[in-house]
């Protein structure tokens, strides 16, 4: 697919997003509608890379995200007023009408208003076979991913208030759940009690490995050398920020650690914005192309408004 490489000289823009993915071209979408000049930064490593399947996307459900990401780079070839280039975003510098940004190419770009959709990186627990079988058959969304192990062996790695709100969640989808702690379990007596009365079984022994094919779970492995058969496992593993540069120019996280945004996507440095998952802990393409869209109509919005001083 041929992609409209922006030239050289194409140094200043209305608004520069930094993340090409689903809330960042979603954006786009939105501000090249409006006649805005854009600049699209992709350093082309979404989270999903090896995520098989979509889901609840209308129109689009059990599609590959690449292939959800494909269509929407041809559809975007459709507007001059955005540019695309695979580059990765390094420096950021506010300037008094604006930001200036510097990639890693050394190419430097000037926007009056800044767009992170630069999403977030999963952190992996050091388990053998859990990286390869992340986002394949250890999943963390039952509405992304419940319906197709439903009913089926299924694991949750997870240790009190957490562990015991998340096999409620997931007891919807199948009766046959292993709640794993990892260690000693740090669940109220209630919550045991509850959990032993819908035969969930609390195995605290800790994990030694996730055994699996090709990605697809078969079992897990414990370190008392049981083994417990099993198609898929639930966790939300830790998470931190995919680019440090919001940090650095100021904007603030919440107490989960996402960029802490109003409703129509605005940090608490102005002229800087961010939507997508960086924001939120629902991590589904739906709502990333949603805050995309509601993103680039705020800030058109704020464009507008700004040139009415």
């Amino acid at each position: 697919m041929k992609m409209k490489v922006m030239n050289s000289f194409e140094t200043d823009f209305d608004v520069i997003i930094i993340g090409g993915s689903y809330a960042g071209l979603s954006a786009a979408t939105s501000l090249g509608r409006a006649l805005r000049r854009v600049l699209v930064i992709d350093s082309g490593k979404p989270c999903n890379l090896q995520t098989p399947h979509s889901h609840n996307f209308l129109t689009r459900d059990g599609e590959t995200p690449a292939a959800i990401t494909q269509i929407a780079l041809e559809q975007l070839t459709m507007y001059d007023t955005v540019k695309l280039i695979f580059d990765t975003a390094i420096e950021a510098t506010t300037k008094e009408d604006g930001f200036r940004i510097q990639t890693l190419s050394g190419k430097k770009y000037f926007g009056k208003k800044l767009l992170f959709a630069t999403g977030i990186k999963d952190i992996m627990p050091d388990i053998p076979g859990f990286s390869e079988c992340w986002g394949i058959s250890v999943i963390h969304c039952p509405y992304c991913h419940g319906y197709e192990v439903r009913q089926q062996p299924t694991g949750i790695l997870g240790n009190g208030d957490v562990g015991y709100e998340y096999v409620k969640l997931i007891n919807n989808w199948t009766k046959d759940i292993t709640l794993f702690t990892n260690g000693a379990s740090t669940l109220s007596m209630e919550q045991v009690k509850q959990l032993k009365s819908r035969n969930i079984h609390i195995e605290e022994n800790k994990v030694r490995e996730i055994v699996h094919e090709n990605g697809q779970a078969k079992g897990i492995s414990l370190e008392n050398d049981s083994i417990y058969l099993l198609n898929a496992l639930y966790n939300r593993p830790a998470f931190i920020q995919h680019c440090d540069l919001p940090m650095k120019l100021g904007c603030d996280l919440t107490d989960a650690g996402y960029i802490n945004v109003d409703s129509f996507g605005r940090t608490n440095i102005s002229g800087i914005y961010a939507a997508g998952d960086n924001t939120t802990p629902m991590r589904a393409i739906s709502m990333s192309v949603a805050l995309g869209t509601a993103a680039g109509a705020f800030i058109n919005k704020d464009l507008i408004d700004n040139n009415y001083i």
